[in-house]
């Protein structure tokens, strides 16, 4: 039963009770009709508000967001999306009750973080990374509940959108696609003899075997060579990273959600052996990346967070929405990252970053 219904009939019991006082003292009855009247009066009042309220758009939302693993990208997109709802009205705590889960890189649970928002009726599901698009979907389209991804490098290989871009059922969102061709100009920028680049990828994540593919295709007009080492899991990273510091000049490290997660391990290995390693967004500069040309995540959670608004607000379907790609692609550098390993960002990249830090961050 609604609020302002409960109200309203509480309303109703004082008022029988005031025109139920006519027996006993009359002091006694004229008090007790006094505190009825108020009683009803008072219930009354906050009915109407309540209905004025729910009238003036006051209906609230149940959702689900699951997001892959643990890591500052994601938990950024996290933070953004909720932030791109609160600017469109839908407040966490006052119309919105959000249920938030974890699936530390596990695709099974992924699976049952979806199968318990959809028990428990979420009226709409953001995924955040690509494995745990791909679970939600599957899981929620028998159910009609809408899905919003976010942080999804290539939608399309993911099967979550046609070739066009349209979506291919109620879900749409966000990617993250990354600038390759930017990102591989800035590494020859600032390491102008560099000849091989070491890329560590999950084969299990679509998204990277995508971007892999597409870092091989470009590396050579760049005079790259890719040596790529694919790890099915975060127990394979300490050998493969202790393997791949032996064979190449720089790494470059892709939004693979495996290898993120375990990115300090990585560091670690690299500035034992002098190696530097580029990131993919600004979160893994800021904890030991020389530098990136990337997005800001907080910036795609807020725009996948307006885009859930219009369907929770029943504007516009997750079928009417073509996915989304942030564009304006930023330079972040590390000045702390480079005097350690004794490299100078060049001035036109430091004079142009968004942001350049002087000391490295733990995650």
């Amino acid at each position: 039963m609604k609020k302002s219904v409960k109200m309203l009939m509480a309303a109703a019991v004082a008022m029988m009770a005031v025109t139920g006082c006519s027996s006993g003292k009359p002091a006694e009855t004229a008090a007790a009709t006094t505190a009825a009247t108020e009683a009803a009066s008072s219930a009354a009042e906050t009915a109407a508000e309540s209905t004025a309220a729910a009238t003036a758009g006051g209906d609230s939302y149940v959702i689900g967001i699951g997001q892959f693993a643990e890591h500052g990208s994601l938990d950024n997109c996290r933070e953004g999306f909720l932030e791109g709802l609160a600017e469109e009205g839908i407040v966490e705590g006052q119309n919105l009750t959000v249920m938030y889960e974890n699936a530390q890189a596990d695709g099974g649970t992924s699976a049952q973080i979806v199968d318990n928002f959809i028990a428990k009726k979420a009226d709409l599901i953001c995924a955040i990374a690509t494995p745990m698009a791909q679970s939600a979907y599957s899981a929620a389209k028998k159910d009609g509940i809408p899905v919003i991804f976010t942080a999804v490098t290539d939608p399309i290989l993911a099967e979550l959108a046609n070739a066009d871009g349209t979506p291919v059922g109620e879900i749409t969102g966000t990617s993250d696609k990354l600038p390759v061709e930017k990102q591989l100009e800035m590494i020859r920028a600032i390491l102008p003899d560099a000849k091989t680049i070491g890329i560590m990828y999950s084969t299990s994540e679509i998204n990277s075997v995508s971007a892999i593919e597409e870092y091989k295709a470009a590396a050579p007009n760049y005079g790259f060579e890719i040596v790529e080492s694919g790890i099915s899991s975060t127990a394979d990273i300490p050998l493969a990273a202790d393997s791949l510091v032996e064979k190449v000049d720089c790494i470059n490290n892709l939004t693979d959600n495996t290898v993120v997660s375990s990115l300090p391990v990585i560091l670690d290995k690299a500035a034992k052996k002098n190696i530097p390693v580029f990131g993919s967004e600004v979160e893994q500069v800021k904890i030991g990346c020389l530098a990136t040309v990337g997005l800001d995540y907080v910036d795609l959670g807020i725009q996948t967070g307006k885009m859930a608004a219009q369907v929770l607000k029943g504007e516009k379907k997750a079928s009417e929405m073509n996915f989304e790609v942030i564009k304006e692609e930023s330079f972040y550098g590390n000045n702390k990252v480079a005097e350690n390993l004794g490299i100078t960002i060049p001035e036109d990249l430091a004079s142009s970053a968004a942001e350049l830090f002087d000391e490295i961050s733990a995650e």
